[in-house]
């Protein structure tokens, strides 16, 4: 019988504790997670429950304060702070709330600022950024600014300049919250679409019905893995 593929991340009893004066707030009090290549997980929970402080953690934002963080078998804390940014900068892709789109730049130009930091010579950018614009329709956009697009179209922005440096796994907070329901509606279809096409998707959401989209659902409490469906 074959051996299970390996996943893609691994958490194992990760804790994640942040000083606060003579006390400590405990993030994480020992969370187990598997993400499978090319599955699509949603993480749901109250406020506090450790959502954000998890997805950091995916992300190589943050660490652990113990326990293990695996990312395609490799131990990511052994990994100084040079070599997590390479591995961010290379592997995985971020999508926010609030889009953080750079204003003073166009929407290529924005598209194309991971690709400085992951050592992509600069003759490149222009053509990788329109490719990756594509894949979200927003290629007509590409001259514009941040400010001339709408809520939807910053969104669909913000997700190519995650996909643009191929990553493996994409990340997304709250992607569809500051989006009317029906622009929530494109944002997670396209979502839905990139998953289909093979991404690896993990996505923090207060929506039930965005997070229904995905193969599994994990919810937190306390800092803990709550319940898996």
């Amino acid at each position: 019988m074959p051996a299970a593929p390996e996943p893609l991340v691994a958490l194992r009893d990760v804790h994640r504790v942040y000083p606060r004066g003579a006390a400590s707030v405990v993030a994480l009090g020992g969370v187990d997670l598997e993400v499978g290549e090319g599955e699509k997980l949603a993480i749901m929970g109250p406020s506090g429950s450790g959502k954000t402080t998890l997805l950091s953690i995916l992300g190589c934002l943050d660490r652990p304060t113990r326990g293990a963080h695996l990312f395609a078998g490799r131990a990511v804390e052994a990994y100084d702070d040079d070599a997590l940014s390479r591995l961010r900068s290379r592997e995985i892709g971020f999508v926010f709330q609030a889009f953080h789109l750079i204003p003073q730049l166009t929407v290529a130009e924005n598209v194309e600022t991971p690709l400085q930091y992951a050592g992509v010579p600069p003759r490149e950018w222009r053509a990788r950024a329109l490719r990756a614009l594509a894949r979200v329709s927003l290629v007509g956009r590409a001259d514009h600014r941040p400010s001339e697009l709408s809520g939807g179209e910053a969104q669909r922005a913000a997700i190519a300049r995650a996909l643009v440096g191929e990553p493996r796994l994409l990340l997304a907070d709250e992607p569809t919250g500051n989006l009317d329901t029906a622009t929530g509606e494109e944002i997670a279809a396209l979502l839905d679409e990139l998953h289909a096409a093979g991404r690896t998707v993990v996505l923090v959401t207060h929506n039930e019905a965005l997070a229904r989209r995905a193969q599994r659902l994990v919810r937190l409490r306390d800092g803990r893995v709550e319940s898996e469906a």
